[in-house]
Formats: structure tokens, C-alpha cells, sequence
């Protein structure tokens, strides 16, 4: 099982601003906060966001070597247009919107979602719609 996930971000309050919302809707609740970090646990797990001070650089690349994206588990395909229809007023825009939403693959039913930071987050319907 995984522990925690930590994130380092060029910006707390916009990590916060997406990654809080975001987190807050799939469940999780606030678990941390100190200076330069936050985090949110769901279960046993907790995600990290932190501007450390120790960052080299300001912006993340998600195509270079590291983190490419998170992808959480949604309930089903209606909470994931639910969670797209609210997104962008919380920092996120949807990725590959002529794809929307199965850029996956037709067997999914997903959204891929990228914040002003460029992280990338994957909303995945657990109870997908039948293909047609």
C-alpha cells in the first residue's frame, strides 16, 4: 500500500488552491499544515504538497524524467463530467478535450486534468459507461 506521495511546487497557495480542491472532492480530508507545505490523507495514505526551500527549479515538466501524473479512482462517469464541469474554476484544465473523455483508450472513461504548475492529474471511472 502506499504511504504518502509528496510534491514539490513552485507555489504553495496555487498547489493548495487546485491540489486542496481536487483532494477535498475525491474524499480526502486536510491532514497537515506548516509554513511551506499541506497535505491530505485518505486512509492511510496522505498526499504532500511543499515549497521547499531546497527547490532547484520553478517549473515542473511532466515529460521529462520524474512524475508524469497522478491518477485517482472516481466513483463513475457522471463525477468525473461532474469534477471536469468545475475544474477550471479551481485551477485545472482539461487535456486532450477532442479526445474527451476517452483518451485512455475506448475502454475508459477518464479526464486528464493539468493546473497552472503543469501537473497532471487522471480521474478514472471505476463504473465506466458501456462502450458503444
Amino acid at each position: 500500500m502506499l504511504h504518502h506521495v509528496e510534491i514539490w511546487v513552485p507555489d504553495l497557495g496555487r498547489a493548495e488552491a487546485s491540489f486542496g480542491w481536487l483532494l477535498g472532492a475525491l474524499g480526502y480530508a486536510g491532514f497537515q499544515e506548516w509554513g511551506s507545505g499541506r497535505s491530505w490523507r485518505l486512509g492511510a495514505t496522505y498526499l504532500v504538497v511543499e515549497q521547499s526551500p531546497a527547490l532547484t527549479g520553478r517549473e515542473h515538466d511532466r515529460c521529462r524524467p520524474g512524475l508524469n501524473h497522478l491518477a485517482f479512482h472516481v466513483e463513475d462517469a457522471g463525477r468525473v463530467d461532474a469534477l471536469v464541469e468545475e475544474a477550471s474554476r479551481h485551477g485545472w484544465s482539461l487535456m486532450f478535450p477532442d479526445r474527451h473523455p476517452h483518451a485512455g483508450g475506448a475502454q475508459t472513461y477518464a479526464a486528464y486534468l493539468e493546473n497552472a504548475d503543469g501537473f497532471e492529474v487522471e480521474l478514472v471511472a471505476m463504473d465506466p459507461p458501456e462502450a458503444d
